[in-house]
């Protein structure tokens, strides 16, 4: 059997991680007649965001990659369609396995489904329900093309359900969650980044901002990071390691680092140092979806700065707050997730096996 992984994005990396290292220890292709052929769209190319992914996470240097690089979602998309197609049409896989809600998923997904080629798709049946969400159109599109549909939880079983989705989707849990459990012992072991930065534990914020909604926005953009600048001023010091994206709408929107002195603006971190900055953090601030269940799973306090959020279980339990852009309730939120107590709640995100039964489940719809 020949599967083909397209990622493209930090996110993706890390949930691609999961897949592949129980496909190199448990699978190998010396064992079994299972291979692994790896693309990488380039869609996140800095080697902050790409590289350093990885080289800590230990996946397999790609077999093929396209260096797409920026652009908007059409060119991106288009450049990302062609490529994969051209692979595709040369190594003839038996599965497309996809992750997520990028670019990279949707050209991934069209690529493979114009070629008859089954897909699977990893975190089938999340929803934002905001149309307007680059995210939520690739999601949909991508679930409504798949084979195999693997969903995290019940409310994305539910999700897929209610949109006459029934046949092939099966719920196996958080491949996230699974790398976290696996990484969280090892970043507390090596990560110097709190010594780098010297800071203590709990005696910090983490933030991290990079949605389109929000950057693209320059009212979102400013009152949210208007909102971070207040809290490390008058509470508690905010890091932020920048994205590339939110760089350039912080130069777009003419809002200076100098204006924003009172944050610690740092570089993207690799995975490792990334997970030990939030353990240790007192809240988390986050647009991200995966960082929010990262807050979930290091047992920290979340604060999101949208309107809605796919991770609606994290929001049920108390732990996630949803705030949106408003500096006002900004400040709000973060004064209620001070004194919020986190706990993981059994079998909400699974059981940290994801990635074996994502493996199990490709292997026995390939004999039918």
């Amino acid at each position: 059997m020949k599967i083909v992984t397209v990622i493209g994005a930090r996110p993706q990396f890390i949930k691609a991680a999961a897949v592949s290292r129980i496909l190199q220890t448990e699978y190998n292709h010396q064992k079994t007649n299972i291979k692994e052929i790896i693309i990488h769209t380039g869609q996140h190319y800095d080697h902050n965001m790409s590289q350093a992914f990885f080289d800590c996470l230990h996946i397999p240097e790609p077999d093929y990659n396209l260096n797409i690089g920026s652009g908007s979602h059409g060119q991106m998309t288009g450049a990302m369609l062609v490529g994969i197609e051209k692979v595709l049409l040369k190594e003839e896989p038996d599965w497309v396995l996809v992750y997520g809600d990028t670019n990279s998923t949707l050209a991934g997904a069209l690529a493979a489904s114009k070629l008859n080629i089954p897909i699977s798709h990893v975190e089938a049946g999340l929803r934002s329900f905001n149309r307007r969400m680059p995210e939520e159109i690739n999601r949909v599109l991508t679930d409504h093309v798949s084979k195999l549909l693997f969903a995290p939880t019940e409310t994305a079983v539910s999700n897929l359900e209610n949109e006459g989705i029934v046949k092939g989707v099966i719920q196996v849990g958080d491949v996230m969650f699974d790398n976290y459990m696996l990484f969280r012992i090892l970043a507390m072991q090596k990560s110097d980044i709190l010594k780098e930065l010297d800071i203590r534990p709990k005696e910090y914020c983490l933030a991290t901002v990079h949605r389109q909604e929000n950057t693209d926005d320059g009212e979102r953009l400013y009152s949210i990071f208007r909102a971070m600048n207040e809290i490390s001023r008058q509470y508690c010091p905010v890091i932020l390691p920048m994205h590339p994206r939110t760089r350039k709408a912080l130069e777009k929107h003419h809002l200076t680092i100098e204006s924003l002195s009172n944050i610690l603006f740092i570089d993207p971190v690799d995975y490792l140092d990334m997970i030990c900055l939030q353990v240790n953090a007192e809240v988390i601030f986050t647009d991200s979806g995966g960082v929010q269940k990262e807050a979930y799973f290091a047992g920290v306090p979340c604060v999101t700065l949208r309107e809605e959020t796919e991770w609606v279980e994290t929001v049920d339990a108390g732990v996630n707050i949803l705030c949106g852009s408003d500096q006002r309730e900004i400040i709000i939120a973060y004064s209620k997730a001070c004194r919020t107590k986190v706990s993981l709640l059994d079998g909400l995100y699974g059981d940290g096996k994801a990635g074996t039964a994502i493996i199990q489940s490709l292997i026995e719809n390939s004999v039918e």
